[in-house]
């Protein structure tokens, strides 16, 4: 299957396995990908993520992440509460060291990818560095 915009598909394969209580999803792997997983186990949003191989096709890989949900079963909640994608391949949106947004007052977080690398909004700030906003974490 074709995917026009991958990392919006990662987002929505997140969403959808939270909506269904799933602990584990998978998707295709690309490089973007695993430094946006990086940054959410770094962060404390997922528990942890792992690449694997397909064995009978070795250019097919896959990226596992493993959500964290609190609570017991029946009041069971996910870290995550929401998901949105900001620059789409039909609209980039960059953005000033100085621009940066904040989510929900510092308790979510921007992933931005920059030159120096894909990072949090605050640590971007840190470098001084602006970039492409990729999505926003609360």
């Amino acid at each position: 299957m074709s995917v026009n915009d991958p990392i919006a598909d990662m987002l929505t394969r997140i969403r959808n396995a939270i909506v269904t209580g799933q602990t584990l999803v998978a998707m295709p792997d690309s490089k973007i990908k695993v430094e946006i997983a990086r940054i959410l186990k770094e962060e404390g949003f997922i528990e942890g993520y792992e690449q694997s191989v397909d064995e009978s096709n070795p250019i097919h890989r896959t990226l596992r992440m493993r959500l964290k949900y609190v609570g017991e079963r029946r009041e069971r909640k996910s870290v995550i509460s929401g998901l949105t994608r900001i620059s789409r391949p039909g609209r980039r949106v960059y953005t000033k060291k100085q621009d940066i947004p904040w989510v929900l007052s510092g308790l979510g977080l921007t992933i931005v990818s920059t030159p120096k690398g894909v990072m949090t909004g605050q640590r971007a700030r840190q470098l001084g560095v602006g970039g492409e906003i990729i999505c926003k974490v609360w």
